[in-house]
């Protein structure tokens, strides 16, 4: 009997040993496993994410129900209506699982499978991973739900039949998620990441051909934006309409503050930045910079100084748009184009000036325009119209005027042009 006492005291010793070894490994072994992220912190990291994605420029009416889709896109096909992405059972994604949005966000199907039309940059999204896809339907799933239908499509014949979009991602659409460039930093990286990924910049800065696709050959080289009149403009390296002689700084002011030292942001990019870029770390935005500032130069344009005399036409139309930019333009913009930066840019050697397209300079003497209101510009200047104050002759004189003075080797422009920007504006 007494041996058997002795025993159960030695193994009851042995497994209090046991529970003590135990509970003093418990917390290193915690310690080693990967935390793992509370629903809170995953919901604000796809609300981050959503708004890298710009998912409110397409998704919201303006002034209506944040997601709750219906807002118009007009295309050369016809209308496209972005579709109700809230929790809506029935009229939103409410039905959707993680994978279902996920193969969205890849493949550019939706949830019954239908392939869905290019307006959608799902070209793009498809190099975004895993893990930022279900952040972002997190998100999406903790907005309000809005009981709205998605208006159907208005596209003319044969535009209307989806079979054919089979051809278009043939020709355009490459699946895939982004595969980092291990001979590159983490930095550089990033930065791609969110250009080619989410921020879909090539989905505008890349000319667009009548099929609505464009070529990878020609990515970030700038394009018209159609239907909307604007120019995207090249964001390669090239120095004479591209980022050539930026600074990362100057590209980082504009992206995120709205205004830089070498220029402002107005029209489609004014929206991107107020919805998307000014929420973005600055960690983020100078990735994305360094990232932009790497792109390799395609072709000059207008880079021949030989040649740039016959284009400038400096004759009647260059005296009389000096005229009206004397008595318009130099009090904020300098007799010597220089502007007061960051709030009157630079038309001496600005990009957006002097590049192939003028549609861009046109209608800001049309119509004038303010960059956003930023958080780190909150109370941005802004240029008055001229359109009532102006005729056509007067606008392309001066226009002309600041596309070649100062060393600038834009070419001249034509009235007419003017009436047709005029007029599309107006409607």
């Amino acid at each position: 009997m007494k041996r058997l006492h002795v025993l159960i005291r030695a193994a009851l010793a042995h497994l209090l040993a046991l529970a003590l070894l135990a509970g003093a490994m418990a917390p290193a072994a915690a310690q080693k496993a990967p935390a793992r992220e509370s629903q809170q912190a995953l919901i604000e990291r796809g609300k981050y994410l959503a708004q890298a994605g710009d998912c409110i420029a397409c998704h919201t009416v303006p002034a209506g129900n944040i997601f709750a889709g219906n807002r118009a896109m007009p295309t050369p096909f016809g209308t496209l209506y972005a579709p109700n992405i809230t929790p809506d059972i029935k009229t939103g994604i409410g039905s959707w699982s993680a994978d279902d949005f996920f193969r969205m966000m890849r493949t550019g199907r939706a949830k019954n499978g239908d392939l869905l039309y290019p307006a959608m940059p799902f070209a793009s999204f498809t190099k975004v991973t895993r893990a930022d896809s279900d952040a972002i339907y997190a998100y999406l799933r903790s907005v309000p739900a809005v009981r709205q239908a998605s208006r159907k499509h208005e596209l003319r014949f044969p535009y209307n039949n989806r079979s054919l979009l089979v051809g278009w991602r043939t020709l355009y659409f490459k699946e895939g998620e982004y595969v980092p460039d291990k001979g590159k930093s983490v930095e550089w990286n990033r930065g791609a990441y969110l250009v080619q990924g989410l921020g879909h910049c090539a989905m505008c800065h890349t000319p667009i051909n009548a099929l609505g696709g464009s070529s990878s050959a020609r990515e970030f080289q700038g394009g018209l934006i159609p239907m909307q009149n604007w120019y995207a403009p090249s964001l390669t390296s090239n120095k004479e309409a591209g980022l050539g002689t930026w600074e990362i700084q100057d590209i980082v002011d504009l992206l995120q503050k709205g205004v830089s030292q070498r220029g402002t942001v107005y029209g489609p990019m004014a929206e991107v930045t107020y919805n998307s870029l000014q929420h973005m770390t600055d960690a983020d935005v100078r990735a994305m910079a360094v990232y932009l500032k790497s792109l390799p130069a395609d072709r000059p344009v207008n880079a021949d100084p030989a040649s740039a005399p016959a284009r400038a036409n400096i004759g009647q139309m260059h005296a009389q748009g000096k005229r009206v930019y004397d008595l318009h333009c130099a009090s904020c913009h300098g007799g010597d184009g220089r502007g007061m930066p960051p709030h009157y840019p630079p038309l001496k050697d600005n990009q957006s000036i002097t590049m192939t397209s003028s549609v861009n300079p046109i209608r800001m003497v049309l119509n004038g325009g303010y960059p956003p209101g930023t958080r780190r510009n909150p109370m941005p200047y802004g240029m008055p119209p001229f359109a009532h104050a102006m005729s056509d002759g007067d606008v392309a004189a001066v226009v002309t005027y600041i596309r070649t003075a100062w060393g600038n080797r834009g070419t001249p422009v034509a009235a007419g042009e003017v009436s047709a920007l005029r007029a599309a504006t107006v409607e």
